[in-house]
């Protein structure tokens, strides 16, 4: 057995001089495994938002999105494009033409997002699930008439309700000839649509707020835009690797189109998160660089209180090395027991929050989208975490015990 292991377990656990070296050996121990469990917690309810979060965009958001590097809009028929519609991994494709107009419905007005798509729209991205009400229908054009399915948060803000009468009017910017001054309403394009008796709710602000999707045809006479799309969306096959997918289509698309899965379509919230995932994980480190200060102390009392150990130690030919290693070994040996008990109590919380919901986001039901706070265990955090107290532990005491044991024993 590795001498210096043998004698810092038993250090540990044998019986001192003092009882406030056990003492404080065990707040040190204590110290290490509450930050521990506030590490894995945290950790856990960040990824608990991002996995919450993620839910949300799965709906409108496609598996794979398309667009030109270089403009808003290319034509439908692009060489480039074909190629990627047609890789055997594609199951369906569908195209979209989006840009910014005004919508005006009786006396309210506000600036929209006009969406306009083809018919393979709700085979790629299910649109009917999240329609209010749930039996409500989803069309975009029907013979001659075009309609619009607006998000919920626009039919607040224009006041139409679920389903409006007559026409809700659409301008957008006239992209040819010279605008009249003296006719302001000659320098736009005027259209309308009719209310499919149904709206859309996503949760999210981003399209809730101001989208309209309609058909592809719509969009493309409001701006002029005919024969051209400014994105496709693309639903793959099962069992499609979604990353070796995108590298193939990076492949053919070069730098002429954006290949995009969800995650990057949503890189602004992701990285936010992500951002402040780190900015956690950083405060509570230092947080238990602190508690492991406290393994200092107990190992310079242990230290004090083991003077007459070391120096039979050094009778029998121990060197200065060996005492040090000691004396290291048992610190490391707190940050381990530590880290064990932090991340087994964390574990337990996270299974706690999981199936029962003890913490809520607020004092009433159905105040938030869920009622209590999100948990997700990644066992990849939870080895970081592990990882990080060891390291942080070791290296907290790695210089201390060297001038400790110098001092107090030379």
């Amino acid at each position: 057995m590795n001498l210096p292991f043998y004698i810092a377990r038993r250090y540990l656990f044998s019986k001192k001089s003092t009882n406030a070296i056990n003492i404080i050996s065990g707040i040190s121990m204590i110290g290490v495994a509450v930050a521990t469990m506030a590490l894995v917690v945290t950790m856990s309810v960040f990824n608990g938002f991002h996995d919450l979060v993620a839910s949300f965009f799965t709906t409108l958001d496609p598996e794979i999105k398309i667009t030109p590097v270089k403009g808003k809009t290319v034509a439908h028929d692009d060489p480039t494009l074909a190629s990627l519609k047609q890789l055997p991994e594609v199951e369906i494709c569908s195209d979209r033409l989006e840009d910014m107009a005004l919508a005006i419905y009786h006396d309210h007005q506000a600036t929209v997002r006009i969406m306009g798509v083809d018919d393979n729209f709700n085979k790629v991205t299910g649109i009917e699930s999240i329609l209010y009400p749930s039996d409500g229908e989803y069309k975009t054009h029907a013979a001659n008439l075009e309609f619009g399915v607006i998000g919920i948060r626009l039919a607040q803000e224009l006041r139409t309700g679920v389903e409006w009468e007559n026409y809700m009017h659409i301008y957008a910017p006239n992209s040819e000839g010279e605008i009249d001054i003296t006719n302001p309403m000659d320098g736009f394009v005027e259209d309308s649509l009719l209310s499919p008796g149904a709206v859309f709710q996503v949760n999210q602000g981003k399209y809730d707020k101001d989208h309209i999707i309609t058909s592809i045809t719509f969009a493309q006479n409001l701006f002029n835009r005919q024969g051209e799309v400014s994105s496709v969306a693309v639903k793959t096959k099962a069992g499609t690797d979604i990353s070796r997918l995108k590298t193939a289509m990076r492949k053919i698309a070069g730098d002429k189109f954006l290949i995009e899965d969800r995650y990057e379509q949503q890189a602004e919230t992701y990285n936010i998160m992500q951002i402040e995932k780190f900015i956690a994980y950083i405060f509570l480190t230092f947080i238990l660089l602190v508690a492991c200060f406290n393994i200092i102390g107990s190992l310079s009392m242990l230290i004090i209180d083991k003077k007459a150990d070391v120096a039979t130690l050094r009778n029998l030919g121990a060197s200065d090395k060996l005492i040090s290693r000691i004396f290291l070994i048992e610190g490391g040996l707190i940050s381990i027991g530590g880290a064990v008990i932090g991340v087994l109590i964390g574990l337990l919380l996270c299974l706690l929050q999981q199936q029962f919901g003890i913490v809520h986001l607020g004092s009433s039901e159905g105040e938030f989208i869920v009622n209590a706070y999100p948990v997700s265990v990644h066992y990849v955090d939870v080895a970081v975490i592990f990882i990080t107290v060891v390291i942080v532990g070791w290296l907290s005491v790695l210089w201390p015990v060297k001038v400790l044991c110098r001092r107090l024993l030379g």
